[in-house]
């Protein structure tokens, strides 16, 4: 069998489990006769974590001979295009994706979540770099709408990270039971009185429950913080997990009855190992899980100021809300493996 080798180009490499659940399940995906380079932010871990070639995203000479060594470039999946954050984020994935077409290679944008893009700019190269690409996919209706805008081909199929396979957690199931996991993150609406409300309503939920709480940072940077800062103020028994390897990520959800999330993945994640979730949203790619999986839950700008609204609303959803079924789980498996048919195509 031939080997192909593809550069993998996303927000690899820099602590956020989300984008790591991404690039596990790529490479899960990838066909046995590619041989992967993933761009990192820190390629000593990713080629410790998943025994991939992998080499520095901001250093330009590797990257170059990278892409020059290779007949195929991906973008990995995420929300990779947005300038919501930033406008360096898409200019930088523009660049390397406008670069990869000039040199010649076979581009595919895979499981993209595109947008918000507000700036004319980014507005345009982002439309030449998908015109440009041999193969597209999506994961939302929202970045479809844009694809199908722009009149470029695409299929789209739920976020691949559906499809990925989870591992155990040590130490997970000798913390008392029944467990709810909490992922919150840092964010301009998460304002310190709406983060004061939560951590009210989950102190008072843990009463009422006898949960043990799990508190667990997607991205340190981001999450940590908050998740000690709720730690010191609960009563009941709870621990934070930060957890590197994505697959046992998603294996913790496997142990918990809810899920209440701020995190994109997490609600994937906690929903497809069959968990009542709860969401908190911060953008509009989890206002459509929300809508995609009828899932309950406020935006955080919108969240109530009376934490006992808060509180009894969670507890009404533990007591009888239902978590998706087997087969609705397998059919978002199922179809999330379409993504992998993109790749299989290609490469």
């Amino acid at each position: 069998m031939k080997q192909v080798k593809a550069v993998l180009c996303g927000y690899y490499g820099k602590g956020n489990g989300g984008d790591e659940a991404l690039l596990a399940s790529l490479l899960q995906m990838l066909p046995k006769s590619v041989k992967p380079i993933v761009l990192s932010g820190n390629p000593s871990q990713t080629r410790q974590r998943y025994g991939v070639e992998s080499c520095d995203r901001m250093s330009t000479l590797p990257v170059l001979k990278a892409m020059r060594l290779s007949e195929l470039f991906i973008w990995g999946g995420g929300s990779l295009i947005q300038d919501v954050t930033s406008a360096a984020s898409p200019l930088y994935y523009c660049g390397l994706m406008g670069l990869a077409q000039r040199m010649g290679l076979k581009t595919i944008a895979w499981a993209q979540g595109v947008g918000p893009i507000k700036r004319r700019l980014i507005g345009w190269l982002a439309q030449r770099s998908f015109t440009g690409c041999t193969a597209v996919s999506v994961r939302d209706y929202g970045s479809a709408t844009l694809l199908a805008d722009w009149e470029i081909p695409f299929i789209m199929a739920p976020d691949p990270v559906w499809a990925l396979d989870s591992k155990p957690v040590p130490g997970l199931w000798d913390l008392p039971a029944p467990r709810v996991a909490v992922t919150l993150r840092s964010h301009s609406t998460l304002t310190p009185k709406r983060l004061k409300n939560l951590t009210h309503a989950l102190v008072d939920f843990q009463k009422a429950t006898q949960t043990c709480i799990l508190l667990v940072p997607f991205q340190a940077s981001r999450d940590l913080a908050i998740a000690q800062s709720i730690a010191s103020q609960l009563t009941g028994p709870h621990q934070i997990f930060s957890i590197e390897d994505p697959r046992e990520l998603k294996g913790l959800f496997r142990g918990v009855e809810m899920a209440i999330g701020m995190r994109y993945h997490s609600l994937i994640m906690a929903a497809a190992e069959e968990c009542r979730c709860f969401a908190l949203s911060y953008d509009p790619k989890v206002n459509y899980l929300m809508e995609q999986l009828d899932l309950p839950g406020w935006d955080v700008a919108s969240l109530p100021d009376d934490p006992n609204v808060i509180s009894k609303t969670w507890l009404e959803h533990y007591a009888n809300g239902e978590p998706l079924t087997k087969d609705q789980i397998q059919s978002l498996v199922d179809r999330a493996r379409m993504h992998q048919d993109v790749l299989m195509e290609v490469c």
